[in-house]
C-alpha cells in the first residue's frame, strides 16, 4: 500500500485521539495522517497490549506515538506497533507534563539528544516502518535556535528523517500541560529555519494552526502541517483536506453523511464489546464538534450529551441529533 505524504496530520492528543476518534476523522479525510494518543512503553510491555494497540483497518495511514526513554523498551514497543499494523512509530519528545517528566521522557528528553538518538537507532533497527520524532523548539527559558538545531542534528545522525516541530518552548516547571499549549509564544520561524538548514529532512510544523489559509502559508516553508485541537473541536475542517492538499477529486461527505457513516461502526463496536465494555458516549463524544459554526450546532451537541439517552446505548441518538441541523447538513 502506497502511503500518502504527511502534508496534513492530526496530532496525538491524550484522552482524545483514541481509535473511535480516529475512525471518525477518517470519515472526513482519506489521506490525512492520524496519530494515537501517547502510549508508554510500560503500558505495552506490562499491560493490555490489545487495549492500547487495536484499531480499525480503515484508519490507515495511522501512526503509533510512544512515550519512553529506554532504547531496548522502545525497540520492543516499536516492534509491537509494527506487528499490529501501524504505518509509523513516533517518539514523544514534546510532552511537558510532570507525570511524563517523572518517567524521564517527553519534552525533557530534548536535554539529552544523544539518548534520543540511541532510542531512534534502537527502534529503526527493530522495525522496517518509519520512526519519527515530535518535539518542542526549546526547554524552559532557552530560546536559542542552536539548541533545537543541534538536537535535530544529533537525532538525524541516528537515521531519523522526519521531525514534527511543535513551535513553542516547553516550560517544565510552573506551567500545566494546558498552559504549555497556550502561554509559550509560537515561533514558527524556527521551524522554517530548520527546514532551510536541513533541506533533506521532512519538517512538519505544529502548534496553534486553525485555518486553511494558515495551513497554506506554512506549506510554503515546510513539508507538512499537523493540526491539534482545532481538528478536534472543529473536525469538519478535515473535509477540505483531501481536495485542497492531496488533489483528490472525491466529493467530501456532508455532515449528515458522516453521521450515517458512523452508525454501522458504532453498532458493531457496541455489539462486540457490550454496554459493560464500551459506552455509547465513548464514541459520540468525539463528534460533538461536527456541527461547529453552523445553525443548530448547540442543539446537536445537547442531543449527543443527553445523559439519560446515552445510558440507553441506542446509536439512533445520532439520528435524533441530526434533526437539529438538517437540511443544512445534507
Amino acid at each position: 500500500m502506497k502511503l500518502p505524504p504527511r502534508r496534513l496530520s492530526i496530532a496525538p492528543m491524550m484522552d482524545w485521539t483514541d481509535r473511535h476518534c480516529r475512525y471518525f476523522h477518517r470519515q472526513l479525510s482519506h489521506h490525512t495522517w492520524l496519530y494515537t494518543e501517547m502510549v508508554t512503553t510500560g503500558a505495552l510491555l506490562y499491560g493490555d497490549v490489545a487495549r492500547h494497540l487495536d484499531f480499525s483497518q480503515e484508519e490507515h495511514p495511522v501512526a503509533l506515538q510512544l512515550g519512553g526513554s529506554e532504547p531496548a523498551d522502545l525497540a520492543k514497543s516499536a516492534r509491537l506497533g509494527e506487528q499490529w499494523g501501524y504505518d509509523e512509530i513516533n517518539l514523544n519528545c514534546g510532552c511537558p507534563s510532570e507525570r511524563v517528566q517523572k518517567g524521564a521522557f517527553g519534552a525533557c528528553l530534548m536535554n539529552e539528544p544523544q539518548l534520543v538518538a540511541d532510542c531512534v537507532k534502537a527502534m529503526r533497527d527493530a522495525v522496517s516502518i518509519d520512526v519519527t520524532v515530535k518535539h518542542r523548539i526549546g526547554i524552559d527559558e532557552n530560546e536559542s535556535y542552536g539548541f533545537v538545531r543541534d538536537f535535530i542534528g544529533a537525532v538525524a545522525a541516528a537515521g531519523c528523517t522526519t521531525f514534527i516541530v511543535h513551535a513553542r518552548n516547553a516550560v517544565l516547571k510552573g506551567l500545566s500541560p494546558k498552559e504549555n499549549r497556550e502561554i509559550p509564544p509560537l515561533r514558527y520561524e524556527v521551524a522554517y529555519q530548520l527546514k532551510r538548514d536541513f533541506p533533506q529532512l521532512e519538517i512538519i510544523i505544529n502548534g496553534g494552526i486553525k485555518t486553511l489559509p494558515e495551513i497554506d502559508v506554512h506549506l510554503q516553508h515546510v513539508d507538512g502541517v499537523m493540526i491539534g485541537r482545532e481538528g478536534y473541536h472543529n473536525p469538519y475542517l478535515l473535509a477540505a483536506f483531501d481536495s485542497r492538499y492531496y488533489g483528490d477529486s472525491t466529493t467530501p461527505k456532508s455532515r449528515a453523511e458522516v453521521v450515517h457513516a458512523m452508525l454501522p461502526y458504532i453498532h458493531a463496536q457496541l455489539a462486540q464489546y457490550g454496554p459493560k465494555g464500551l459506552r455509547l458516549n465513548s464514541m459520540t463524544r468525539h463528534m460533538l464538534g461536527l456541527t461547529a459554526g453552523i445553525p443548530g450546532a448547540r442543539a446537536f451537541r445537547q442531543a449527543l450529551s443527553d445523559a439519560k439517552k446515552l445510558s440507553q446505548g441506542n446509536p439512533n441518538l445520532l439520528l435524533d441529533a441530526l434533526q437539529a441541523i438538517e437540511p443544512l447538513a445534507a
